[in-house]
């Protein structure tokens, strides 16, 4: 067959978070979706490991961050500086995260928002944003 014999390909599906959507992507993007907590890269692949997709650690790293930087997933850092990762809602929002279960509530903070903006203001920044994290223990772990 000569190169102008061969079939067409089929095109591919839509990128997943910037990249090629391949298996080992779209496990990561499922797997995120059977949790509610945020997990560290280690605990997502071991959740792999046990539903049985064969997805190395480095790809779990690098598709968390694929999936961060498109903002498909929040990322915070846990009290001890490790990244977490979850999906969460596509508006701005705040975490209130249990230190012993991992439980996790989306909050709204406007008057986090109203200070952001005022103290940004003040020093003549423009175009900011932020992050808050809370931490405590939640109701059921007290």
């Amino acid at each position: 067959m000569t190169n102008t014999d061969r079939p067409t390909e089929t095109p591919r599906s839509a990128p997943v978070a910037g990249g090629r959507p391949t298996k080992q992507r779209l496990a990561v993007a499922n797997v995120l979706a059977s949790f509610d907590d945020f997990r560290s890269a280690q605990e997502i692949h071991a959740l792999l490991a046990t539903k049985g997709d064969n997805v190395g650690l480095a790809t779990v790293y690098r598709t968390l961050q694929l999936l961060a930087d498109a903002g498909e997933v929040d990322v915070l850092r846990t009290e001890d500086g490790e990244a977490a990762y979850r999906r969460c809602s596509d508006t701005h929002h705040h975490h209130l995260v249990c230190r012993a279960c991992g439980a996790t509530v989306e909050v709204e903070g406007p008057a986090v928002e109203r200070w952001t903006t005022t103290i940004a203001a003040e020093h003549g920044y423009r175009d900011i944003s932020h992050t808050l994290e809370m931490f405590g223990t939640c109701a059921a772990c007290s």
